[in-house]
């Protein structure tokens, strides 16, 4: 029988936690053919989002939990969800209910046809502002612009990950991490599902403008050194601007019959040393890069308590 792990971080969500685990409990009620995993990462929650975890396990020992000792955010609560996960496959879900937990079986469906990654596009977005619907969009074209890496837009965390999948992405440590570049970046045969988000069941949103920004930054900085070619593009028409212009004074005073006047040389000069201090501030960028992705080597997250199968096996 195979066996399933659905990850879950949680930061604040109390309120959510007992309407997600009385949909997640029918849904693996029905799934007879499989075993369940339901594991939750715990990011440092300031309410009683443990306390919850810890007495739904007590009822239900299909439930494990990894406990952080402080807030390390989403993106490396996943990773210690992939880290602790011992299922077949994993399901990446938010504990918002926003990614509802009745697709899981046609997510499974076609895992069992062969596809490796099965994520799920949403096709609309519900209860968010006009104004994060175009900033998302925006940032998908400015990722893809950047990178030659196939970017799936209008899709979150909410899929299924084979093991072949998980072993490959807990192989990517880097402190600054964005998951949805990392999904397109292993590779793998991947299917496309789509859904339509729902609006949060209970509580407010943890994530805010500058969160997202700071996410977005993240994804962009991490998943590619373009940013650090600016200034090598940059040198390219100031040189260039350098050339006309001497060109340019140079059929002047040939035509005219004049010399070279101090203010033209003072122009030529600064334009040739600025090129020149742009171009090298470039190649320092790219080595820069290099360094900057070869050097994260810090641990990524400490584990204050964990309870589940792991444990037990280990």
């Amino acid at each position: 029988m195979k066996k399933i792990s659905i990850i879950i971080p949680a930061y604040n969500e109390e309120e959510s936690l007992p309407f997600l685990y009385e949909r997640l409990e029918k849904l693996m009620n029905t799934m007879e053919n499989y075993k369940f995993e339901i594991l939750f990462v715990n990011d440092g929650s300031k309410d009683k989002t443990i306390q919850i975890i810890k007495e739904l396990r007590q009822k239900d020992e299909r439930i494990c939990y990894v406990d952080f000792s402080r807030n390390f955010g989403k993106e490396i609560g996943m990773l210690a969800g992939l880290d602790y996960a011992t299922g077949d496959a994993v399901i990446f879900m938010d504990a918002d209910l926003q990614d509802p937990p009745e697709l899981i079986p046609e997510l499974v469906k076609y895992w069992e046809e062969g596809y490796d990654d099965v994520y799920a596009r949403r096709s609309s977005r519900k209860g968010e502002t006009w104004l994060k619907k175009f900033t998302s969009k925006m940032y998908y074209k400015v990722l893809q612009s950047l990178t030659r890496i196939e970017i799936q837009k209008d899709t979150g965390d909410f899929r299924l990950l084979d093991r072949r999948c998980v072993n490959a992405l807990k192989k990517l440590r880097e402190s600054q991490r964005c998951s949805k570049s990392m999904f397109s970046w292993i590779g793998y045969k991947k299917k496309e599902v789509i859904y339509e988000r729902d609006p949060r069941i209970a509580g407010k949103t943890k994530w805010n403008y500058k969160k997202l920004v700071d996410l977005a930054i993240d994804g962009i900085t991490s998943f590619t050194t373009s940013p650090l070619r600016i200034s090598t593009y940059l040198s390219i028409p100031t040189f260039l601007m350098l050339f006309v212009y001497f060109i340019y004074v140079i059929i002047k005073c040939i035509t005219q019959n004049v010399a070279i006047q101090a203010f033209q040389a003072v122009i030529l000069l600064i334009l040739f040393f600025s090129g020149v201090q742009i171009l090298l501030f470039g190649i320092v960028g790219e080595y820069l890069g290099r360094i900057f992705n070869e050097t994260k080597n810090r641990p990524l997250y400490f584990v204050n308590e964990y309870n589940g199968e792991k444990e037990m096996n280990d």
